[in-house]
């Protein structure tokens, strides 16, 4: 018999295998799975090149995953002054006085709408705290930004664009940029002319991002756009990653005949830990910025447009790169946006069951649920993100929706009563990436959401481990602990099936295993 690399043994484990649902060893040979079992079971794999790790009682389960995340993009958006912890827009202005200049700029990220306190978003709000400083500061969405006068000018922006997704430069009465850029289009306008960091500093944040992101137990995430391929490969050929990557990259509209063509090419491409595997794509915004697709107006009048201008051409390149096998995921998050992609896997016929999800979901009615078992859709949802609203309806998103629409908020444990595949994730940068945090939210989800059931501990980490692996087409070898799976391992100090959310939270992650590396210990 070969000799194991790695041997975990002293563990509690939670397979998730229904063959052999507990265990209290694991070996592990090549990054699989060799052997699971109590210690007997294992101590022939053990060889003179064998390394031993006692979990000394620790929970072992199978390595937890983030279904949506952008840690390669997210090394831009999350840039410059983290302007996350501000609430009001005295406090904007505060943060603005005294934040880093970079290269002569002012560039933040992560700053929320309801900062703006109800206020339209417009650069004169900020303007004399700024002065002839640029200024690029993106919204926790990451599909809007407040460029100021002078960063704006930088850009040559003057005036109103006409773009080719649905997008806006939006402007006074007057036609004068308020500074407010809604979707990429707009954003790319002023975010090309933005200091970025350079190729080494942008490699050792690569490196130092999934380092922590595996302290926190994560061993993988798929990527929901094409990132920086040649990064990645480069890190890759140098270093072990410490998260297994999974690229999707973009579709926008427009996409002619070649461009599909060269997606379909790039599916496969990959390395050590690294793999393009399916495409993403948007059919609408986000609330907030009044893009999302809704079948009824929102309290503004806005949001019934489709993110692609002609959403059958978004139908005809899901049937393409539907035919040529390669997986879809859509970022839907109002309620027409829903029903348009659920319509449109439909018209696949049974050949698109079990190939395609939908990210986001922040709002849907009741018919809509089970037509995702029915479809074999998965939902990947981010249930971090219902903490930008409050339990009042006071906030943005909830004013935005109206009553109605926001009591449906964050469906998760309907979407799982109703038999839908539930795959969890963080959006990070939108949401912090730490997955104690996505299973703790999943159990109580807040404002917003905080009024219906959220997941139980049990379906919580399936959310990161088998429901992951079925969004993403793998579950024969990914997201469970057994013979011939992945040797992607996390090993908490509480048991993450039963624990409560607060006792998650500050759980101590014991290790973290991907591919049979360990790129974390506490032990």
């Amino acid at each position: 018999m070969p000799a194991a690399d790695l041997i975990l043994a002293g563990a509690h484990v939670r397979t998730l295998d229904p063959g052999r649902p507990t265990a209290s060893a694991v070996a592990v040979r090549d990054g699989v799975i060799a052997a699971v079992g109590e210690a007997d079971d294992v101590r022939d794999w053990r060889g003179p090149g064998t390394e031993v790790v006692d979990l000394h009682g620790a929970h072992l389960v199978p390595g937890l995953v983030d279904s949506h995340s952008h840690p390669v993009w997210g090394l831009d958006m999350a840039t410059g002054t983290d302007l996350s912890g501000v609430t009001d827009l005295a406090g904007l202005r505060t943060a603005l006085a005294g934040a880093e200049r970079v290269e002569g700029w002012v560039v933040g990220y992560g700053l929320d709408h309801n900062a703006f306190e109800g206020r339209p978003v417009h650069h004169e709000l900020v303007a004399d705290v700024l002065g002839d400083t640029p200024a690029f500061l993106r919204l926790y969405d990451g599909h809007s930004a407040l460029a100021d006068g002078a960063a704006l000018a930088a850009a040559g922006v003057t005036g109103p664009r006409a773009f080719a997704q649905r997008a806006e430069v939006v402007c006074d009465a007057t036609g004068r940029p308020t500074g407010h850029l809604v979707e990429h289009a707009a954003m790319d306008l002023v975010a090309g002319v933005v200091p970025r960091p350079a190729y080494a500093q942008r490699r050792a944040r690569l490196l130092e991002l999934l380092s922590a992101m595996a302290a926190t137990g994560l061993t993988g995430a798929h990527v929901m756009d094409g990132g920086d391929l040649d990064l990645v490969a480069e890190v890759a050929r140098e270093t072990v990653l410490p998260l297994r990557l999974r690229f999707a990259p973009w579709c926008m509209p427009g996409t002619d005949g070649d461009t599909l063509r060269e997606l379909i090419e790039l599916q496969g491409t990959g390395g050590r830990h690294w793999l393009v595997g399916g495409v993403k794509f948007f059919v609408d915004g986000t609330v907030e910025g009044g893009t999302a697709w809704l079948e009824h107006p929102d309290c503004h009048g806005r949001g019934t447009d489709a993110f692609w201008p002609d959403p059958r051409a978004y139908a005809e390149a899901v049937r393409t790169l539907h035919a040529a096998g390669v997986r879809t995921a859509t970022h839907a998050i109002g309620d027409a946006a829903v029903r348009h992609v659920l319509d449109t896997v439909a018209s696949l016929g049974p050949g698109g069951r079990g190939a395609h999800r939908i990210e986001h979901i922040e709002t849907a009615p009741d018919e809509l649920l089970p037509r995702f078992a029915e479809l074999g859709v998965a939902a990947s949802m981010q249930p971090p993100h219902s903490g930008y609203t409050r339990d009042d309806g006071t906030d943005e998103w909830s004013r935005r929706l109206g009553g109605d629409r926001a009591g449906r908020a964050w469906r998760l444990r309907d979407l799982r009563e109703a038999g839908a595949t539930v795959a969890l994730g963080s959006d990070w940068p939108i949401a912090h990436y730490d997955v104690r945090a996505v299973l703790a939210t999943a159990h109580r989800p807040k404002g917003a959401a905080a009024h219906r059931p959220g997941l139980t501990p049990l379906q919580a980490l399936e959310g990161c481990t088998t429901h992951a692996a079925a969004a993403a087409g793998e579950s024969d070898r990914a997201g469970r602990v057994a013979p011939g799976f992945r040797a992607d391992l996390t090993a908490l100090s509480v048991d993450p099936g039963r624990a409560s959310g607060d006792e998650l939270t500050d759980a101590p992650v014991v290790l973290t295993v991907t591919g049979g590396h360990v790129v974390h210990r506490a032990v």
